[in-house]
């Protein structure tokens, strides 16, 4: 297969939102001092971070740093879709399987991706958990 058609089979193989949630990058911040924090590095080697500020129970926004391929950004872009805006509790029920679901054309192959993002999402909320037991703990960490 020669290069040509090797990327033509990529923008024909992805789904529209897949596409928008690979290639965007507004959201790519590291946050000072944020509400929670998670970072976690896969057995791929990519790595993912996430900082998560809020506005009383709910999600206000949440900004993201890699070191990984387009998948994993397009499953950070899709995790931030799926609980930005929404209360605490609720992200908590974010899947990986949601995650694929909604970008319609994560590779088989790559849903490792979404594992990796989601349990990310899941030591940001846990450490939102954790500053809010001990406030404290912000101010320092």
């Amino acid at each position: 297969m020669d290069a040509e058609n090797e990327t033509s089979d990529f923008w024909q193989d992805h789904s529209l939102k897949f596409l928008e949630m690979a290639f965007r990058t507004d959201r790519r911040e590291r946050l000072e001092k944020p509400d929670g924090y998670g970072k976690k590095t896969g057995d791929c080697g990519d790595t993912v971070e996430f900082f998560m500020n809020l506005d009383g129970d709910r999600i206000r926004n949440l900004s993201y740093d890699i070191n990984g391929c387009l998948n994993t950004n397009a499953c950070c872009n899709a995790v931030i879709e799926l609980v930005e805006g929404r209360p605490v509790d609720t992200a908590w029920e974010v899947t990986p399987e949601q995650v694929s679901g909604f970008l319609e054309s994560l590779p088989a192959d790559h849903f490792h991706c979404a594992e990796l993002v989601v349990g990310t999402l899941y030591l940001a909320l846990s450490n939102v958990r954790e500053n809010r037991r001990s406030p404290w703990k912000k101010l320092y960490g």
